[in-house]
């Protein structure tokens, strides 16, 4: 995985984590970036000084898989209905369960502003042959 610092033309800071280098540049031609914040499309990379380390961490790389493991076992997967699913199960119109699915940064933000816990899955580890 791949951290980039990253900023919206409004100067909002935020991370972005991509499993590979090239993932950032297709996904900012895309257009697909987005603000977290204002949900601003002309985001950037900062500056940012390396990490340097002593090598990989495995522990923190295997309990992030075990985590993803977990959800995707024993949640129930929504998909792009997350948002909703999520409003509904906190607003009590849904049966109580976890759910794991897919949001864009404005839905996101607006569970957030409405006291709607969520809270980002970990990503999957890439292949082998996805691996810079």
């Amino acid at each position: 995985m791949i951290r980039y610092a990253l900023a919206c033309q409004a100067g909002h800071e935020f991370e972005g984590w991509f499993a590979a280098s090239a993932d950032y540049d297709v996904q900012s031609a895309a257009g697909d970036l987005a603000c977290p914040v204002c949900d601003s499309r002309e985001v950037g990379k900062q500056i940012m000084a390396p990490a340097v380390t002593g090598g990989r961490n495995p522990a923190m790389s295997r309990m992030m898989s075990q985590v993803r493991a977990h959800v995707e076992a024993n949640f129930d997967y929504v998909g792009d209905r997350f948002a909703a699913e999520a409003r509904q199960i906190h607003a009590g119109e849904a049966e109580v369960r976890g759910i794991y699915g897919e949001a864009s940064p404005a839905e996101v933000k607006a569970l957030v502003a409405d006291g709607v816990p969520v809270a980002p899955l970990p990503p999957a580890a890439p292949r082998k042959t996805e691996v810079n």
